[in-house]
């Protein structure tokens, strides 16, 4: 009993660290770029001063910016977690499922094709995208549906896709840098409206993915366990694929293309704080949105004053992580 309130302790203290690191992570997104802002300038421009160059700066351009960043680094990190759990597999991800070349697809086309109806690129890439996740589910099925199964099938979507992709681009070569934005994953020029159109998919996902969370967990004990104490593992599975796919394509038809954060923070959090899913979710939660951030805010300086795309920076990261998966560093957390 003493045991099992300790690591219920444990894993509070790790989510309010987790908090305070994201919180930290905003102040700095804010208040470092070409004009470096002090944290009491960044307070005094937010809560005093509503006239100053400070205040256009933070508010207007910096504030936004990090909270989209924030908001897709939820987005992505719960679409990671739930898809590694429902497949039980630790290379599960977005991008491997083949939601990420669906709204890739849809904006592209958009972008390069038909780009004075650039307003069109968000919806068209999220129809795209879930488009796509139902197009492998059904693929996929097979007297139901089996996780490598379906992560295969996502694999040649994929690359039907990405041929799609490359074929528009070869035919329309002066409008590629159209496109080049979204293909490696941006944050530049994202506004309020931007995160008015992503947050509510943010919260809703959290809330559904916290209240199904012991149906995962459940679940991760193996398909027969599962049917065993009464779970309906279809229906289950069904609901928490739609939910990854609609997080993931709310994030990918905003920002474009980012690699590895579905892939990278369920791991390094389950690390952290095991493999329960009621603490798993907002860990990776809070976890997804400081990464992003502070990503997002290397982006912007490495270089200055030539601001990189965040993707960049974030394949940059993710790629030896990848590597140490590849080596079997993580082998068995999933099922853990």
């Amino acid at each position: 009993m003493n045991d099992l309130k300790n690591r219920h302790s444990y894993k509070i203290t790790v989510l309010i660290i987790l908090l305070i690191i994201t919180f930290i992570s905003f102040l700095f997104s804010i208040s470092l770029g070409a004009f470096k802002i002090s944290v009491p300038e960044i307070l005094k421009a937010i809560f005093i001063d509503e006239t100053g160059v400070n205040r256009n700066i933070i508010w207007k351009v910096r504030v936004p910016r990090s909270l989209v960043a924030g908001t897709v680094g939820i987005c992505l990190s719960l679409a990671g977690g739930i898809l590694q759990g429902v497949m039980r597999n630790p290379l599960a991800s977005p991008n491997t499922i083949g939601v990420s070349s669906g709204a890739g697809l849809g904006a592209v086309f958009i972008l390069v094709v038909f780009p004075d109806y650039d307003f069109l690129v968000t919806p068209i890439a999220f129809a795209f995208a879930l488009f796509t996740t139902m197009l492998i589910y059904i693929l996929s099925w097979k007297n139901g549906i089996k996780p490598l199964r379906m992560i295969l099938a996502g694999i040649a979507v994929s690359s039907f896709l990405g041929a799609w992709i490359n074929t528009i681009l070869i035919f329309y070569p002066d409008r590629v840098q159209n496109a080049l934005g979204f293909m490696v994953g941006s944050l530049a020029a994202k506004t309020w409206k931007d995160f008015y159109a992503l947050w509510p998919y943010a919260l809703f996902g959290l809330i559904v993915a916290f209240l199904l969370s012991k149906k995962l967990n459940i679940l991760m004990l193996g398909d027969e366990i599962a049917t065993g104490l009464g779970l309906k593992i279809e229906r289950v599975r069904k609901v928490f694929i739609a939910l990854a796919s609609l997080l993931a394509a709310s994030s990918a038809s905003n920002v474009g293309l980012l690699g590895f954060v579905g892939l990278i923070v369920p791991h390094i959090t389950r690390l952290i704080i095991g493999s329960d899913y009621r603490y798993l979710f907002p860990a990776s939660a809070l976890l997804g949105a400081s990464l992003m951030m502070f990503c997002d805010t290397i982006a912007r300086i490495v270089m200055d004053p030539v601001e990189i795309p965040v993707g960049i920076v974030m394949s940059m990261l993710g790629a030896p992580f990848f590597i140490f998966l590849l080596r079997g560093g993580l082998k068995n957390r999933v099922k853990n």
